[in-house]
């Protein structure tokens, strides 16, 4: 069986990557419809070698079209606005915005770690921050094995991920042009600053990495910290993280749960400079871990280095599994 399926924010860099991504994994689309702001409406976009036009995003135009899917990056507010809307004419959204993620009446979904949850939406689906998805991939065979007390997120997180501004200035700043998308230059540089600052001193990067985990881990008391840095990678976010383990563990052991947990790579010989790095996987689905160690200043002390294609796994990829996953328990 085929499936309609609609793209909101079609012309963006993760509109453009939920288009590649779709064709890769031979999903089964019977009609694509794109959508986009008045401004890019009009516009062709290129699906497995034949034109297709993108419209205007508007209730004129989405009813009437009988779309099952509907995936999202086109910002919070049009998320807000227009996913009810797709919504009340029976498709299912996957929203790849912050708008929806911490909503108690919405799942919050990576499908290697909380599938289950898929069940109980209500039309709406949220698609996690880029790298929360790609933490919680690493972390839930740990949780599961051993439970988890505690985690500190340190990221390093390539421009992608603040869309194609911060693309451009990375790209522009190495010939010496000013930043337009962040405060100051990236190129050359790093910024411990992603999302506006609140008042307790915390990004909203930080606090969406928080809240986030403990919702798809169902476990409102896990305690994490986190501190989330821009560096000058154009494609990866790379992830320092610390765990606290409820109970002991073998760190051989460690290395066997990686070796069979799905959606992971482990890349981990030290002796021989192995360790998971952006280049290795841009372009990838998977989440590699390596660099694992124990922490000997506690406990049950455990360090991963965790690396995935922010806008692959940390985006596009993340939302048309979670649409297959629809469709293999039947719609």
């Amino acid at each position: 069986m085929n499936y309609n399926v609609a793209i909101v924010g079609a012309t963006g860099m993760v509109g453009r990557k939920f288009l590649q991504v779709l064709e890769e994994r031979n999903f089964p689309v019977e009609k694509l419809y794109l959508f986009a702001s008045k401004k890019s409406a009009g516009s062709l976009v290129i699906f497995k070698g034949k034109e297709l036009l993108v419209e205007e995003l508007s209730e004129e135009n989405i009813k009437g079209k009988s779309i099952d899917f509907a995936l999202f990056s086109a910002g919070g507010d049009v998320s807000l606005k227009f996913a009810p809307i797709f919504a009340k004419y029976n498709a299912t959204v996957i929203d790849n915005s912050s708008a929806w993620r911490m909503n108690p009446e919405v799942p919050l979904v990576v499908p290697e770690v909380n599938p289950e949850d898929i069940k109980w939406n209500k039309g709406i689906i949220a698609n996690p921050n880029c790298s929360t998805i790609q933490a919680v991939v690493a972390l839930k065979p740990l949780y599961n094995r051993y439970g988890i007390k505690r985690i500190v997120y340190s990221t390093y997180q390539a421009v992608s991920g603040a869309g194609m501004g911060g693309f451009s200035d990375l790209e522009e700043g190495l010939k010496g042009k000013t930043p337009e998308k962040f405060s100051y230059p990236i190129a050359n540089n790093i910024l411990p600053h992603i999302d506006v600052f609140t008042e307790n001193g915390y990004t909203k990067e930080e606090i969406k990495m928080i809240n986030e985990t403990q919702k798809i881990l169902h476990d409102s008391s896990l305690k994490i910290t986190a501190t989330t840095v821009r560096v000058p990678v154009y494609y990866g976010h790379s992830e320092s993280i610390n765990v606290e383990l409820k109970n002991e563990f073998n760190l051989e052991d460690i290395f066997e749960l990686y070796k069979t947990s799905e959606g992971i790579i482990l890349k981990d010989d030290v002796k021989n400079l192995v360790y998971p790095m952006p280049i290795d996987a841009e372009g990838h689905d998977e989440v590699y871990v390596g660099r694992i160690r124990r922490d000997f200043s506690l406990e049950n002390g455990l360090n991963l280095w965790v690396v995935a294609d922010n806008i692959r796994k940390g985006a596009a990829s993340n939302a048309v599994q979670i649409a297959e996953c629809i469709i293999s328990e039947g719609k």
